[in-house]
């Protein structure tokens, strides 16, 4: 049986955010759009599946990139409003080709890249 995506709280778009997380390191590498059928598809395959809202359509992590997640679980928040992916990522989760999205810290006066692009 699979899992009923109606518990899920979506925004007025249809999308939900999901957060993926390195299985073993805790690494935030990137955050981005669900809506349902992503949610079901990326349970169903194990590869995980976002909403890209530009394109309007669904992209699988890695699809063209070779920079794959495979899906170890996927998480709820206590609000039910919030996805957490544990992931296997394999080369760069950023589009910058960074291994995170998260790279520039703004604690200080001026922001500071703190990774390079992957080579």
């Amino acid at each position: 049986m699979a899992f009923d995506t109606s518990t899920l709280k979506f925004d007025d778009n249809g999308l939900i955010p999901c957060i993926a997380q390195q299985d073993g390191t805790g690494e935030v590498l990137m955050m981005a759009w669900m809506n349902a059928d992503a949610v079901t598809k990326t349970i169903e395959t194990g590869r995980v599946t976002y909403w890209s809202r530009s394109r309007q359509s669904f992209w699988i992590k890695g699809e063209t990139s070779g920079h794959t997640q495979k899906l170890i679980d996927l998480r709820l928040d206590c609000d039910n409003d919030c996805l957490l992916a544990i992931v296997d990522q394999v080369g760069a989760a950023c589009h910058t080709n960074r291994r995170s999205c998260f790279y520039t810290s703004i604690s200080g006066e001026e922001p500071v890249e703190l990774m390079k692009p992957m080579t």
